[in-house]
């Protein structure tokens, strides 16, 4: 019987390992996100200033799809 007890408490502790394991990722992304965000468009004009080049409205719009793009 103390086996059949010992397999449901390794069990029930790996589900809440699990359970834990999760809610702890989401919060630290959604942190990390929050202080992280991604690159806007004024950080890409930004970028792009300073390698020279002079960004027109349809350069950042093709440059922030791609961007998506690959995202996905």
């Amino acid at each position: 019987m103390s086996t059949f007890l010992w397999i449901i408490l390794i069990l029930l502790a790996l589900i809440v390992g699990l359970i834990g394991g999760f809610f702890m990722a989401r919060k630290y992304m959604e942190k990390y996100l929050k202080d992280n965000p991604p690159i806007n468009k004024d950080q890409l004009r930004a970028m792009m200033l300073q390698m020279g080049q002079k960004p027109s409205a349809k350069k950042l719009n093709q440059m922030m799809n791609s961007m998506k793009a690959n995202a996905k």
